[in-house]
């Protein structure tokens, strides 16, 4: 199913759903940051997604790394979270969402790095390199988030 994001489009169509998601920015020990080439959108994109009933937002990102990257995952920190009511995310089965997502730090504890069917290609990236990689800008803006070191997390 392909997807489609739109950002502050008064053409996008009218959201029908609702999602609390949680994403992460995990860390290789060079301190590069793993990314996922997105199999619905092909835009590189940090691992993460829905949060599902009876469990947590961290539960959610730990989850979401397992199955998207292989790597098992703990929680450290949290970038911030992201609720921009602009952002609409369209997919072909007729889902229109608003989503918005918490964005926590995390560090590998084990598992194999592995594609999944929601990804073609995973890649650690040094933070610099980020800027030249085609990817949304809600992405983007959580990656600079965490590359500015922040005094707390973002709030928006």
């Amino acid at each position: 199913m392909a997807r489609t994001e739109y950002y502050d489009d008064p053409d996008a169509p009218k959201p029908n759903s609702m999602v609390v998601a949680a994403s992460a920015v995990v860390l290789d020990e060079q301190g590069r940051v793993l990314l996922q080439r997105r199999a619905d959108s092909g835009l590189w994109a940090l691992p993460g997604g829905g949060m599902e009933l009876g469990e947590s937002l961290p539960g959610c990102a730990v989850r979401e790394v397992k199955e998207e990257t292989g790597l098992d995952v703990e929680i450290t920190g949290l970038v911030g979270t992201y609720t921009d009511p602009r952002h609409i995310i369209a997919y072909t089965d007729g889902e229109v969402r608003r989503q918005f997502n918490i964005c926590f730090t995390a560090q590998i504890v084990g598992g194999s790095l592995a594609i999944s069917d929601e990804s073609t290609e995973l890649r650690f990236v040094a933070v610099g390199s980020i800027p030249s990689l085609d990817m949304h800008h809600t992405q983007r803006l959580r990656l600079e988030h965490y590359a500015a070191r922040r005094s707390g997390p973002y709030l928006g």
